[in-house]
């Protein structure tokens, strides 16, 4: 019977490293009548066969196909498609596993928009990733409009009969770069494509053997005689133009460029070199044009001008200078927003030599260009390489990634590139800004999962692109800014911190490592005025955020103790601990008050002191400070605005609803004011 998914999995001897690709198959949200699992056994020797078999007894969704050993997945891919009995088919590597939504969400979003191809975020712990592509979901996209040009490994969610009807098969038998043509054929014919952006659907995992598919080193006359297939498909499907230059570029930058690039060139002996530079430079002279050359970043332009005039000692030099040019960051500033996002105030740089110096330009007849150390004897002599246009492009990106599973969420940011001199003529370009680093759902996506979540920053600028961890460099009042957050349904914690010994910011997400107790250890715990039972804590909370359970501890100075539930609550950005107004079975007097936040093994937070009355009345006593008036003020207004904005709605909404228009605008706008 027809089913939503077929998922084909090439295997060859793929041992326990399968295990993790059959675990998250066995575990999709997807019912096993909608999907079906095909794997295509390419002449396995070990015991693959046989545990896949037994699989297949026991899942009647799972089936196996064996042909003989064909040496690559091709052959196994297209076998797949043949025999797919799903609308969609999804391809999977053996050593790769799926997110337990992957299959529902894609399929969901395919039949939602008709779509020929689906692709859906991936992670890894090894490779590249673009995330460019992953930066919104996009329902219905093309070639065009997006750059899916970035994304050509072949791990995505295909129209079955789209692969059919337009004849898309791989070249069976040993290949390079067979994935890129298989997908540039498959965009150019698609009607419509889809990005589902918003969950991380697929993970390349590395192996501790290092027999990752394509991890074989590379034969360069062989590589790039594969690669010039690809090239003849794009120019094939368009006509000379900025969008062919686009498309192209992208292959000059990632498969020509940087395999004459740091830091893998330095690594080349002098006879893999020649042999790499008489590959590539003859696709250099023969698809890349002016246009491809003008549109890349400096550097990189000077690199291709480097192969095109066939100067493979100024290949190398160049690349050994680059590879001393680095990312810098300095953290400025860090708080929580009202929204519930860390906001950080930060600025970052280029940096060139063992000294980490600043990047410089100089400044000639109105121009910009790099410093002359950097380019001596690479260029004509008395030539510069101009970079004045370019500054514009200086860009930054932040980023929150997993230590753990590798997945990575760019994050809402803004920089401004600005022009700093340093004296002798000279100057450098730092890109000020700020950026918002969110634990909850944005948009689309869920609420990050639990973990180190460590904050990155990448620079782009010049064709160069560098990462750097953010904070070993940063300004003395981010550590007194940092405090941790209860945030989200339900709640959890949200400890930022600094690492040790590196300094570098990283968010500890539902207490991964750290503890509430302990974090809060360094802030003041004050007291509500009057009969109030609160004791407002020094952790960040946000309206919306879930009330959770505590454990409060009263110890007298005999060793004599209790332990008594208490509730958290956001209150005016942060969080509260309401005490009960009375205990039961506790002796009248004095008490040490402390509070366990991470449930019965927690650390125990010291709140102060505290007393019991005769009929049981729980008060916190004078030694706990009370909270500052004018936090008390504004807490009031809250309150009332609160009430007044639900008075409104309740009361206000069905008569402001029945206006016209135009008066209803009118009116809305006075109530806004009026509540500020």
């Amino acid at each position: 019977m027809p089913v939503k998914v077929s998922v084909v999995i090439p295997v060859h001897n793929a041992g326990k490293y399968i295990d993790p690709c059959i675990d998250s198959l066995l575990n999709q949200t997807l019912p096993a009548e909608d999907f079906e699992v095909l794997f295509v056994n390419d002449g396995s020797t070990d015991d693959t066969p046989a545990r896949l078999e037994k699989l297949t007894v026991e899942h009647p969704h799972f089936r196996l196909r064996t042909i003989p050993n064909s040496g690559w997945p091709g052959k196994p891919r297209n076998i797949g498609v043949a025999e797919a009995r799903g609308e969609y088919v999804q391809f999977v590597d053996q050593d790769d596993h799926l997110a337990p939504d992957a299959l529902r969400r894609l399929h969901a979003m395919g039949r939602r928009n008709g779509s020929d191809i689906v692709i859906g975020k991936v992670a890894s712990d090894f490779r590249g990733v673009p995330h460019g592509v992953f930066r919104t979901d996009r329902e219905k996209c093309s070639l065009q409009t997006a750059p899916l040009h970035d994304s050509l490994t072949p791990h995505k969610l295909f129209r079955t009969d789209f692969l059919r009807e337009n004849g898309i098969a791989y070249p069976e038998g040993r290949r390079r770069l067979e994935d890129q043509l298989y997908m540039m054929q498959a965009y150019f014919a698609a009607a419509n494509v889809s990005v589902l952006g918003s969950y991380t659907c697929y993970f390349y995992s590395k192996r501790d053997d290092g027999n990752n598919a394509g991890s074989a080193p590379i034969v360069p006359d062989g590589y790039y005689g594969n690669l010039g297939e690809v090239l003849e498909v794009v120019q094939a499907n368009t006509e000379p133009g900025p969008f062919r230059d686009k498309l192209l570029r992208r292959f000059y930058r990632v498969e020509i460029l940087s395999r004459v690039s740091e830091p893998g060139v330095l690594t080349y002996d002098p006879g893999f070199l020649d042999a790499m530079c008489d590959a590539i430079r003859p696709l250099s002279l023969g698809f890349m044009g002016e246009g491809v050359h003008d549109g890349l970043g400096a550097v990189t332009r000077l690199r291709s001008a480097l192969l095109r005039d066939d100067d493979r000692q100024g290949l190398a030099e160049l690349a050994g200078r680059a590879a001393t040019v680095k990312g810098a960051a300095r953290l400025e500033d860090v708080g929580w927003l009202p929204d519930g996002r860390l906001g950080i105030t930060l600025s970052a740089r280029l940096t060139i030599g063992h000294d980490r110096s600043p990047f410089t330009l100089i400044r000639r007849n109105g121009r910009l260009h790099a410093h002359p150390g950097f380019t001596d004897g690479l260029l004509p002599d008395g030539e510069l390489m101009d970079v004045t246009d370019e500054i514009g492009d200086f860009r930054c990106e932040i980023s929150l990634r997993n230590r753990e599973t590798a997945v990575e969420w760019l994050c809402p940011a803004h920089f401004t590139p600005v022009v700093e001199e340093l004296g002798d003529g000279t100057c450098e370009v730092v890109l000020h800004g700020t950026g918002q680093l969110p634990s909850e759902g944005v948009g689309n996506r869920s609420r990050i999962s639990p973990g180190f979540w460590d904050v990155w920053v990448r620079v782009r600028a010049l064709g160069l692109v560098r990462r750097v961890r953010l904070g070993a460099d940063r300004d003395e009042r981010a550590d007194a800014a940092v405090r941790p957050a209860l945030l989200g349904s339900p709640a959890r914690p949200v400890i930022p911190y600094f690492t040790h010994p590196h300094g570098n910011l990283t968010l500890d997400v539902a207490r991964r490592g750290k503890r509430l107790g302990h974090a809060l250890g360094g802030h003041p715990v004050l007291r509500m005025p009057g009969r109030s039972t609160e004791v407002r804590l020094g952790a960040f909370a946000v309206d919306g955020t879930d009330t959770c359970g505590a454990e409060l501890l009263l110890s007298s100075g005999s060793g004599e103790g209790h332990c008594v539930p208490a509730t958290v609550r956001p209150v005016y950005g942060r969080a509260h601990l309401v005490l009960p107004s009375a205990v039961t079975g506790v002796q009248a007097g004095p008490w040490q008050l402390g509070v366990r936040l991470d449930g019965a093994t927690g650390p125990e937070l010291f709140l102060g002191g505290a007393v019991v009355a005769e009929d049981g009345r729980l008060r916190v006593d004078g030694t706990v400070p009370l909270v500052d008036p004018r936090t008390i003020r504004a807490m009031r207004r809250q309150r009332r605005r609160s009430a007044l904005r639900g008075g409104l709605r309740t009361l206000g909404g069905p008569m402001v609803r029945r206006l016209p228009p135009v008066a209803r605008k009118k009116v809305r706008r006075v109530i806004r004011t009026l509540l500020g």
